[in-house]
């Protein structure tokens, strides 16, 4: 008789999840005796990066999306909703939708790449009013609300209401916050030339970051730069500031300000998937689990994490590594490798990485770059920021349809269909 394969299982399909897969692919590609499964709730890999330019209507949705079906000859891929994680019986339950046959699935190699969610600090009101910045329903739901906030504007006779529902405010001032409050700027002063009845005085952007810096990811001279420009962009920052509470028509900052709104787009803090609270791994405090240099978590021999749900150190800093791109891809090849090695007997190898530099885009021709050491800002860190990212991007497909989109953008003016299957109910 054959022997009984061993079972890889990944749970999730971001860049960790798939990354991991791909390479464990083409370590096992004529090996019948490995059998590898990626479990996602979305049957795509999404082009986070790109994000804020789907929501500023800059780039068609499914231009950043690949199908991970496609990806893949070995793995087995299955679209379904992880139910529950039993590491002792090693076993995950798992379904498609609540009226589906549920699956268990077995499992001798557990790789844990759920990614994160967004972590609203138990804020009153936030959870309800704020729209996030995760996903792609997030970035379409965010461009239709926008839009449906300037048709009502423009149908409203009272300035003071007007002017309260044309006032948006993005929470958070790291990459992800800064780079949605330049598109959000660029997108809403785009739009607004479509309304007669609004001024363009009376749209009003606000960026509020509880830090002394925007950015704090890259040189407090960089940073500089980009706060100088989102200023002269006309968006208001607050420094020092954090969110207090939020209701439909306002927005309550720490310094007790209110400030008249119906728009509240959260980039300030994620937090792991819930799942993670059932499993007895070791925690961070910021709830992911715990693992060593070589991505496995300690005392549950076959688990491995990587990506947003996991706490990986860097032996350079002592700190553990950011939750980006970059750095969730080089932790899925390295955490495969690892995998083969315990499969078929070899050495570890710890994970090392060094990031080439961080990009980010402050709207339309300007960005802040750090490559190689090497500072940028300006024209030419925009020009950068496209070619690196357009060369990142999964698939020739879809480097030339987001290639295209942003050829458009640069002579038409951007898209202002109101899709109501997207837009916020409330």
């Amino acid at each position: 008789m054959a022997p009984d394969p061993t079972r890889i299982l990944i749970l999730g399909g971001g860049f960790a999840g798939v990354y991991a897969a791909l390479h464990l692919e083409r370590i096992f590609a004529r090996d019948p005796n490995v059998e590898i499964t990626l479990v996602s709730e979305e049957n795509f890999l999404l082009f986070t990066p790109m994000l804020p330019e789907v929501a500023s209507s800059s780039i068609e949705a499914k231009h950043i999306i690949s199908p991970i079906r496609a990806f893949f000859g070995k793995v087995k891929f299955q679209n379904s909703v992880v139910q529950s994680i039993d590491l002792e019986k090693r076993l995950v339950v798992a379904s498609h939708c609540p009226i589906c046959q549920v699956r268990v699935l077995e499992f001798q190699h557990l790789i844990l790449a759920l990614g994160s969610t967004s972590n609203f600090h138990g804020l009153p009101g936030v959870a309800e009013n704020a729209l996030p910045m995760k996903t792609l329903s997030d970035a379409m739901a965010l461009r239709n609300h926008v839009i449906d906030v300037f048709e009502h504007a423009d149908l409203q006779s009272d300035p003071e209401i007007r002017k309260a529902m044309l006032t948006f405010v993005v929470a958070g001032g790291g990459f992800a916050g800064a780079e949605t409050v330049a598109e959000l700027r660029d997108f809403a002063f785009t739009a607004r030339r479509y309304y007669s009845n609004v001024r363009t005085e009376e749209v009003r952007v606000v960026l509020v970051h509880g830090g002394p810096r925007i950015m704090p990811e890259i040189s407090e001279s960089l940073a500089g730069y980009a706060l100088r420009k989102l200023r002269t962009m006309g968006v208001e920052v607050r420094l020092d500031t954090r969110i207090r509470s939020v209701a439909a028509a306002w927005v309550e900052l720490s310094t007790g300000e209110r400030i008249p709104t119906s728009t509240l787009v959260w980039t300030a803090g994620v937090a792991p998937s819930p799942l993670l609270d059932t499993l007895p791994c070791q925690r961070s405090t910021h709830g992911q689990i715990m693992v060593n240099e070589y991505l496995e978590a300690p005392g549950y021999p076959g688990v491995w994490a990587a990506g947003d749900c996991a706490e990986v150190p860097d032996p350079r800093t002592g700190r553990p590594y950011p939750p980006t791109a970059q750095h969730a891809i080089r932790q899925g090849k390295i955490l495969a490798g690892n995998v083969a090695a315990v499969v078929r007997g070899g050495a570890k190898k710890p994970l090392a990485y060094r990031p080439l530099g961080m990009l980010a885009c402050l709207g339309k021709r300007s960005a802040v770059a750090e490559i190689c050491g090497l500072r940028f800002s300006g024209f030419f860190a925009w020009w950068l920021w496209r070619t690196i990212y357009l060369f990142k991007l999964p698939g020739l497909e879809r480097k030339v349809r987001v290639a295209m989109d942003w050829t458009l953008d640069l002579f038409f003016p951007r898209d202002i269909v109101l899709l109501k299957s997207f837009h916020r109910k409330g």
